[in-house]
């Protein structure tokens, strides 16, 4: 396709920015998906000033209401979805499962889980409708349990709940998917970025990764072409084990 149709979600800063500059740069008309207008407006107009064709969506992924507009704006402009970067995330934090609160940890899955799985399937239709479909969930390398569960991993050291568990249901969620659509056009992969340098990670001192860097595997998966992956968990290096 000369024009590939893409959505990034949480994507006004960090990785989520960088993919949408990443996907930019490679020709895609890409629309920034973010919950506060002002920032996303400026991200966006900063794309659009380096030359990318970046469209700023207003999208509370945890919104049934936004999830919906933002398919109606889709098909209404396009007809079809070729990209759809489920990157919205929250929640990292080391906090011992015994004192994790119900509602946090409802919160992490409503934004972590729930919302990819409610905008693939409002966005099913559109990317069946593309020549070649692709959606990247950003995963993490903590929602391994072979990692978590390996001696001398520093997964294996670190406890915590909410957030690597609902990576880890984001991760079946992939596979069950990769499942449905392997007789499709459509790939779906599960990428972890590494341990970047964001909001979510700040003050977490090994945390060094420029969000730059940890674009590169989802891009890359993300322009794949008919040689794509389909059901993997990968990082820019390879495969991560499940």
């Amino acid at each position: 396709m000369s024009e590939r149709i893409a959505l990034v979600t949480g994507a006004n800063k960090g990785i989520g920015l960088e993919v949408a500059r990443g996907l930019g740069a490679a020709g895609a008309t890409v629309y920034l998906g973010a919950r506060q207008p002002a920032l996303g407006e400026a991200a966006a107009a900063q794309l659009r000033g380096e030359g990318h064709d970046v469209r700023f969506l207003e999208l509370d992924v945890t919104s049934a209401l936004h999830v919906s507009a933002a398919a109606a704006l889709l098909h209404r402009e396009h007809g079809r979805l070729d990209i759809l970067v489920n990157n919205a995330a929250i929640g990292l934090d080391f906090t011992p499962p015994s004192q994790v609160s119900m509602a946090s940890l409802r919160a992490i899955f409503e934004t972590n889980t729930f919302a990819p799985m409610a905008l693939i399937h409002e966005l099913l239709p559109l990317l069946r409708a593309s020549a070649a479909g692709r959606i990247i969930n950003v995963s993490s390398d903590f929602a391994s349990l072979t990692l978590n569960t390996t001696p001398k991993t520093p997964h294996r050291k670190a406890i915590s709940l909410a957030y690597p568990a609902s990576k880890a249901a984001l991760n079946m969620l992939t596979v069950q998917y990769a499942k449905e659509l392997r007789d499709s056009t459509i790939r779906i992969n599960a990428v972890d970025p590494g341990f970047t340098d964001t909001d979510m990670t700040a003050g977490m001192g090994n945390a060094t990764r420029p969000p730059a860097q940890g674009a590169v595997a989802i891009v890359r998966l993300a322009l794949a072409g008919d040689d794509s992956p389909h059901g993997t968990y990968v990082n820019e290096d390879g495969p991560l084990p499940w």
